[in-house]
């Protein structure tokens, strides 16, 4: 059957900026998992879902009495989900609020809560950016998402990168100075730890780019990874306290529900008024929403605090082991997280070696070629030549990367 004529010009009726984008990459695109595969590459929780589960899997919820029981309820998706999932924001006050930074406390009028981090760096695109005219500021090396949304949105991107030759922190002066001299400015996105940098930015230089004279804008710091870093880092509660400040976080990390897409911002209620007035009315699903509620249940918190310290264990034999590799280099960043960034060099350091680009992805491909282990190649990132970056995995998930690790760099020096 013949193609129908029509006048339609696909490169010409779509918006410019986006027929530009290119869809979102990652290290499976290239490395299908079969089911026996290593996944150290994209961050995720090995030790699998913080919840409380029986040995068939089912989800143990607590009840009145303190016990736990069996809870599957499918009976109710015939109807829309709750819009305004207020049960679940008092559930994520009640965890964030520590004190360890304000004696205020969060409530619920202060939560937006989304489809993963990423719906709420769109959302605050949206409700502060006009396309075509405002920008963001970035940190890099950084979290690809805030470009990719900037693009999306006909929004310009501003760079401030962190201070590469001093840990990847933050360099507030220079940020200040930029914000200064361009009100078009709108966010600034800070990542802490930092993504694939691992390091935890100080709160003082957070508090330094807030406390900016003259800048009308918002400090947006997402912390996707703070529950791996030391009791007390999350400035959540913080937004009790400055009126242009946003904290984004997920259940996808610490708690190993990437696959629910949950993610949650605390802000002023002003600003969480505006991110709720531009949603849409049902974003979160009704399992998504149980799934979470859950996961923030005394039963599953536990759970999830005893994957944390096993997966903390594996970061800190990582540290130990992989200088002992040669042709490993320095650790990049910080040891915040769950994953580190290290260099590959082109000869072992005792001989003078290099970061080498070459060595880290032909590393990478060959672990994943040969030996079933799948890590993410950073190289091209701003002060991150010849790094991977190695999600931490279990016990023997950690074993086997050292072991392929190993005999790939042998294999290379010849």
């Amino acid at each position: 059957m013949a193609a129908r004529q029509s006048p339609f010009d696909l490169s010409k009726c779509a918006r410019k900026n986006i027929l530009q984008l290119h869809p979102y990459r990652c290290a499976r695109d290239d490395y299908k998992d079969d089911g026996t595969n290593v996944l150290l590459d994209a961050n995720e929780n090995a030790y699998g879902p913080g919840l409380a589960l029986n040995s068939q899997g089912a989800l143990l919820t607590d009840d009145a009495t303190g016990s736990s029981k069996p809870e599957i309820d499918l009976l109710g998706l015939n109807r829309y989900p709750d819009p305004h999932q207020v049960e679940l924001k008092k559930l994520f006050c009640q965890y964030r609020n520590t004190h360890h930074h304000t004696p205020k406390t969060l409530q619920p009028e202060n939560l937006f809560v989304g489809v993963g981090s990423d719906e709420a760096i769109d959302a605050l695109l949206r409700c502060f950016c006009i396309p075509g005219k405002d920008k963001i500021l970035t940190c890099p090396p950084t979290y690809g998402m805030y470009a990719v949304s900037a693009e999306v949105n006909d929004v310009e991107i501003v760079k401030v990168p962190l201070d590469v030759n001093n840990g990847f922190q933050l360099q507030p002066d220079k940020i200040n100075e930029t914000l200064a001299a361009d009100a078009s400015i709108k966010m600034a996105y800070i990542c802490s730890p930092g993504n694939p940098t691992a390091n935890l930015i100080r709160k003082s230089d957070i508090q330094k780019v807030l406390e900016h004279p003259t800048w009308n804008g918002v400090v947006v710091v997402d912390e996707a990874y703070i529950d791996f870093a030391p009791e007390g880092s999350s400035l959540a509660e913080w937004v009790t306290e400055w009126p242009n400040l946003v904290v984004m976080q997920t259940l996808s990390k610490a708690f190993g529900l990437a696959g629910i897409r949950l993610g949650v911002a605390f802000t002023s209620s002003p600003i969480a008024t505006l991110l709720n007035s531009l949603k849409a009315p049902y974003n979160i699903s009704s399992p998504t929403s149980t799934l979470a509620t859950a996961a923030l249940s005394p039963a599953s918190m536990a759970v999830m605090r005893s994957y944390r310290e096993q997966i903390i264990a594996q970061r800190e034999r990582l540290i130990a082991e992989l200088p002992k590799i040669p042709g490993v280099g320095r650790f990049r960043g910080g040891q915040e997280s769950n994953f580190v960034l290290v260099e590959l060099l082109d000869k072992p350091a005792r001989d003078g070696g290099k970061p080498s680009n070459e060595v880290a992805l032909a590393a990478y491909e060959m672990m994943a070629e040969k030996g079933g282990v799948v890590v993410r190649f950073r190289g091209k990132e701003l002060g991150c030549l010849g790094c991977l970056r190695i999600t931490v995995g279990t016990e023997q998930e950690v074993s086997k990367f050292l072991q392929e690790l190993r005999v790939v760099l042998e294999g290379l020096r010849g």
